[in-house]
């Protein structure tokens, strides 16, 4: 049974994504739930299904910051990387898009569901296979060159080698689209793709300053992050900003424009209304109970099986 809100769109077709449309082998016919007008250039944001804390710290870090800045992240919705960067977009109540290996109304991997139903609502849930089609193995490659085709620029967290998630930087190339990622440690198998992507030309990103810069170079707005006042937490600048990063109040007052007496304040309310919490090293976030429960859930089903 098809969805509420389920829509397709055929190559040719007025709403078919244009960014699609100029890539290697666009698919013929596009199925989605949630908001077709989502379907432009935005952020690709992929990494390993086995993600360390260290790679899924920087799934939040970019997503959550790009999200947040108006950019809509498209990934694959895998256990791991993936996950991390659609459930940072919704935290900033940002967009975002994920591109499945299976009908877009089949909920997989199982633990996606929650994430899925949500991106159906805010965001949208698209596949080039029918309705109810099962997942299968052969489908993810594939499936990989829409993410990269809906990407200006496609991030890439961790990934081993072999990966899928490395066949995705591949395809991001072939369909013109920069390729950017995240350096990790030479010890690190998880961190073996990005930093071989780098030795072959990927710009490396390290901060965020660095990844703004290179979605306006890419002509994709990055909006300012607002006039300071008094907000309602679910939309407050300040807490979006610090889901995406942890910042101490000096670093968060500079962004902001704010002086110090008044950032305190503003930090003061979210850490009383329970929203941030202040690290050991002084740096407010977001309790990071969250993230360590995905990193074990992403340690105990890799590589889940598809028929």
């Amino acid at each position: 049974m098809i969805p509420p809100g389920a829509w397709q769109l055929l190559r040719g077709d007025s709403g078919y994504p244009e960014c699609l449309e100029r890539t290697p082998r666009p698919p013929a016919v596009l199925y989605g739930v949630g908001d077709p007008g989502l379907l432009v250039p935005g952020l690709g944001v992929v990494g390993a299904r086995k993600a360390t804390p260290y790679g899924l710290a920087c799934a939040r870090r970019f997503a959550g910051w790009a999200a947040a800045a108006g950019v809509v992240i498209v990934s694959g919705a895998a256990i791991g990387c993936d996950l991390e960067a659609h459930t940072a977009a919704l935290d900033a109540d940002g967009s975002s898009v994920a591109v499945l290996g299976c009908g877009a109304d089949v909920d997989y991997p199982a633990c996606a569901s929650k994430v899925l139903a949500s991106l159906r609502r805010c965001g949208a849930v698209v596949s080039e296979m029918p309705w109810g089609s099962p997942p299968h193995r052969r489908a993810f490659v594939p499936r990989n060159r829409i993410i990269a085709g809906l990407s200006a620029a496609v991030l890439i967290v961790e990934a081993r080698l072999p990966s899928g998630t490395f066949t995705t930087a591949d395809l991001a190339a072939d369909a013109g689209r920069e390729v950017l990622a995240v350096p990790g440690s030479i010890h690190a198998p998880e961190s073996l793709g990005p930093n071989r992507l780098i030795r072959q030309g990927a710009t490396s990103i390290t901060d965020i300053s660095e990844l703004a810069d290179e979605l306006r170079a890419l002509g994709i707005a990055v909006e300012p992050p607002g006039a300071p006042g008094r907000i309602p937490s679910g939309r407050d600048p300040l807490l979006r900003a610090l889901r995406a990063d942890p910042m101490r109040v000096d670093d968060l007052a500079r962004t902001f424009d704010l002086d110090i007496v008044t950032a305190t304040r503003r930090i003061a309310a979210l850490e009383q209304a329970g929203e941030v919490v202040r690290y050991p090293d002084a740096r407010y976030g977001v309790p990071v109970r969250e993230t360590q429960r995905r990193y074990n859930q992403s340690v105990g089903e890799e590589n889940p099986r598809v028929p």
